[in-house]
């Protein structure tokens, strides 16, 4: 990808009433990473990272989620979190922040998760997401040794003690969240680690990598058993104990932030958040 590529897909945006650049007093209307994700999703493909962009941009205003995530309650935005991969307060060797899904985690809650309207799961599932490339990401890039913009996330999925009734029992509610991360939230998958696979995994892989597009299906490594090949995208004191690692860290767990991210942010704020202008902000106390 070149310079000349990223200001093309800029003009085209502009052009569409899609984009404002940056002038002397305001910031430009989405960053340099954002838009880069949507030329790699499109495999720089400027008419195709267009289209997926407007339809982003559409999605957004139709459920209003720049506001669905700074009024998001508090209490709900960290109750949500137990549902869904969550992140460790670590990342990988590259600075990409780690997360893990513990699927058999969610399952007892299967009432509590269903007993909330579909509308009201699907917000649960934006403000998160919204955390993470508006908290999340953010930090990672500003704590990153070279100043790498880090816009993409490394996840654990752990399949250990999954019946295939409760993965089925599952399906819709995982389906649906990858849907929105490769519709809406594209590239922000750099790698997904698939570990304790059990024996009828070859049965429900044909239906579950039909939720991703090929460019993320790509980066979907089936690691059964074999935790040493953690080893290699992450540091052992960052890997939690039960892939290998020393990290004493479970699916249940708030994230356990490392030094770097904590001289930054002591502690993850319970309700939403953005990093901002070198700060960690509560969305409740945006102007």
């Amino acid at each position: 990808m070149t310079a000349s590529e990223l200001e093309t897909f800029k003009d085209a945006l502009i052009k569409a009433d899609l984009y404002m650049p940056a002038t002397e007093t305001e910031k430009a209307s989405h960053s340099d990473a954002t838009l880069l994700r949507f030329l790699r999703a499109r495999k720089y493909d400027i008419a195709a990272a267009q289209n997926q962009f407007a339809d982003t941009e559409a999605w957004r205003k139709q459920h209003d989620v720049d506001t669905l995530y700074r009024t998001f309650p508090e209490h709900e935005f960290h109750s949500s979190k137990r549902f869904y991969p969550r992140w460790t307060g670590r990342r990988d060797k590259e600075g990409k922040p780690l997360y893990v899904y513990h699927i058999a985690s969610v399952r007892p809650l299967y009432d509590e998760l269903h007993a909330v309207a579909p509308p009201r799961r699907y917000e649960r599932i934006v403000s998160l997401y919204e955390s993470m490339v508006n908290l999340v990401m953010p930090l990672c890039t500003h704590v990153h040794p070279t100043g790498e913009t880090i816009s993409s996330s490394t996840t654990i999925i752990d399949l250990s003690s999954l019946t295939l009734g409760s993965l089925i029992s599952l399906r819709s509610h995982l389906q649906e969240a990858s849907k929105l991360a490769t519709a809406n939230y594209p590239e922000t998958l750099h790698r997904i680690a698939v570990v304790n696979a059990p024996s009828f995994f070859p049965i429900i892989w044909g239906w579950i990598k039909g939720w991703f597009d090929e460019v993320t299906r790509d980066k979907i490594y089936i690691l059964a058993k074999d935790m040493d090949k953690l080893k290699e995208v992450v540091h052992e004191e960052d890997l939690p104990k039960a892939y290998g690692g020393a990290l004493e860290w479970s699916f249940h767990d708030e994230p356990l932030l490392d030094n770097s991210i904590r001289a930054v942010m002591p502690e993850i704020p319970k309700g939403p958040a953005v990093y901002v202008d070198g700060t960690v902000k509560a969305t409740k106390d945006l102007d």
